[in-house]
């Protein structure tokens, strides 16, 4: 019927009634006590505040990391407040599982790798009483928010490479995930998994839990192997390069045939949603009128791809 297009930031809510404000010098502060802010360059995504550590010493984390009581929470009052303005025809896509970015940013990423390979068996620990946390708020999105898709947000991989192998992934964070999973399918609901950077090496074991659709497929990826490899059991949700130089630094003209490209190699057979988006740091307007561009090469070109080809 027409090429879908995924709105990452439009069909996911975001819901967390456990955030503790904010301190002195505007700094958020999460419900584990980690100071963090949007930044600019990240093109708005939260990043812990610099010098802060939050947990110094992975043996020591019963000590310092306590999860939320679920139940303080009047989560039919709450789930009606954040759905109030929502278009009701939108999917509902909720994100819960991050136990790896919680590991680094609980720790600095160099510490929090560390502890993968000094202490497997405590960044375990951690990350199942993280996991108990995450069990209970699924269950109550489920009963409040009825949401159509579970996205699983873990950035385990970097622009270049991984951050951590595929056994640490498997042994250590991969059952977590699956545990998540287990609920959301028992549930009805569809899985995607949110990785940024090059992340091939782990999709055979997300799509054994029942995943089936990946965003936002960063550009370094073997898109064309991927879609071959699976067969369309795992969509591709993405796949524009929103941080290189076809974004970044093409004229109009340039970024209009670079955007027909993407959708003419990524099409043909589907399992794919078109999502591109530029980001310019520091230049919102130029931002606002490139992304438009992107909406207008969706609503011109791709969204009867498949009528015309």
């Amino acid at each position: 019927a027409y090429l879908p297009k995924y709105e990452m930031m439009t069909w996911s809510v975001f819901a967390n009634p456990f955030g503790k404000g904010k301190t002195e010098d505007g700094f958020h502060i999460d419900e584990y006590g980690l100071i963090h802010e949007p930044t600019t360059d990240g093109s708005g995504g939260a990043l812990p505040k610099p010098g802060f550590v939050l947990l110094d010493d992975i043996c020591n984390w019963r000590n310092v990391i306590k999860n939320p009581d679920i139940n303080s929470v009047d989560w039919e009052k709450y789930s009606k407040e954040v759905m109030k303005d929502r278009d009701p025809g939108d999917p509902v896509v909720m994100g819960c599982g991050d136990f790896f970015i919680k590991l680094v940013n609980f720790m600095t990423f160099t510490e929090g790798l560390c502890a993968l390979v000094e202490e497997p068996e405590e960044c375990y620990a951690m990350m199942e009483y993280l996991c108990d946390f995450y069990v209970e708020k699924l269950k109550k999105y489920i009963t409040y928010f009825k949401p159509d898709v579970l996205s699983l947000a873990d950035d385990v991989a970097a622009d270049a490479m991984p951050f951590i192998d595929l056994k640490t992934y498997q042994d250590i964070i991969k059952p977590h995930h699956k545990r998540l999973a287990d609920i959301a399918l028992d549930a009805g609901m569809k899985i995607s998994m949110h990785c940024c950077g090059v992340c091939d090496i782990f999709m055979d074991d997300w799509v054994d839990m029942g995943v089936t659709a990946w965003e936002p497929a960063q550009a370094g990826n073997d898109f064309l192997g991927i879609k071959k490899k699976y067969n369309n059991k795992l969509a591709i949700m993405g796949g524009w390069d929103s941080t290189g130089p076809v974004s970044l630094e093409t004229t109009d003209d340039e970024l209009r045939a670079a955007l027909i490209e993407y959708v003419d190699t990524l099409a043909p057979g589907g399992g794919f949603a078109y999502m591109a988006r530029t980001a310019l740091a520091g230049d919102q307007a130029a931002t606002d009128r490139r992304n438009k561009i992107c909406d207008e090469v969706y609503e011109t070109y791709a969204k009867d791809w498949y009528k015309n080809h």
